[in-house]
């Protein structure tokens, strides 16, 4: 049997369909980086504090910079340290020049910080860096932009709100994207999308973007409370999936129930942590 990315994303899909059999809970995307976002655009959706993810993603060439002309993959690892801070260490696999073989990886870090918790009125807001230090060919971490580095390098901020009817969970998210170097291609710097998660599935997102580049589709559901699957078509045709298992560093329950509504300003004043504003909506 021949295995290409239509293979590998229809059973991507067969796992997040499978996902809707799951008890309901609350679900953060997963960009394609690695880093908690939508699809291929930045939010300001936090995963909970002490939540660990290492995962893999298969990348269609038509999602990469140019560089990579070719169906590739990467691998990370993901840990949001506070309610506010999360930090990727990605590494995305290169291939030789006849493109007959995975010969060498890019590494990056990026890392997202949230300024402030979404409230009832006020959005979420964060800023972040893809590919902020970077490496390949087995050198050392830098953020200079030399040969065959930062090709995911992006600066941006972002907000994120979420409103609850008759039990569905909608997101809108809005993100302004500022490129490092001439290998991160954008057209435009305004991204953003919305998200879905209905009511007799909370484990399940349903998404549409705009990536700075062209408009996505896609989903992800969290299976059995661990494993992470996402799937989506860039320009509406061209398949990606990922797929990541979560745990957390100090108890899930006590972490879920403080990631919202912490916020860099309210440590650093010494302000308590406010409510989840989708708690108190009657539904």
């Amino acid at each position: 049997m021949m295995i290409g990315p239509e293979w590998i994303v229809r059973s991507a899909v067969s796992i997040v369909l499978l996902g809707c059999m799951s008890v309901a809970s609350k679900l953060s995307a997963q960009s394609t980086l690695g880093v908690t976002g939508l699809l291929n655009s930045p939010s300001a959706e936090m995963a909970a504090d002490g939540t660990v993810r290492i995962g893999a993603n298969f990348l269609n060439d038509r999602l990469t910079p140019a560089t990579f002309d070719y169906h590739t993959f990467n691998y990370y690892l993901n840990v949001t340290f506070l309610p506010f801070l999360e930090v990727a260490l990605t590494s995305t696999a290169f291939m030789n020049e006849r493109r007959t073989a995975f010969v060498n990886e890019d590494r990056s870090v990026s890392v997202r910080v949230r300024l402030l918790g979404e409230r009832r009125v006020r959005p979420a807001i964060a800023v972040g860096s893809n590919d902020l230090f970077t490496s390949s060919d087995g050198g050392r971490f830098s953020t200079s932009g030399g040969e065959g580095n930062q090709y995911f390098g992006s600066t941006y901020v972002a907000l994120s709100k979420h409103f609850v009817f008759s039990g569905h969970r909608f997101g809108v998210h809005l993100a302004y994207n500022v490129s490092m170097n001439d290998r991160f291609r954008i057209d435009s710097p305004v991204s953003g999308g919305v998200s879905f998660s209905p009511r007799f599935c909370r484990r399940m997102n349903l998404i549409a973007e705009y990536d700075t580049r062209c408009f996505n589709l896609g989903a992800n559901a969290l299976i059995a409370r661990h494993i992470f699957v996402q799937v989506l078509l860039q320009k509406l045709r061209y398949p990606s999936c990922g797929l990541c298992f979560e745990f957390g560093l100090w108890g899930a329950g006590k972490a879920d129930r403080n990631r919202r509504g912490r916020s860099l300003a309210g440590k650093v004043s010494g302000g308590s942590a406010s409510e989840d504003p989708l708690k108190k909506a009657k539904y």
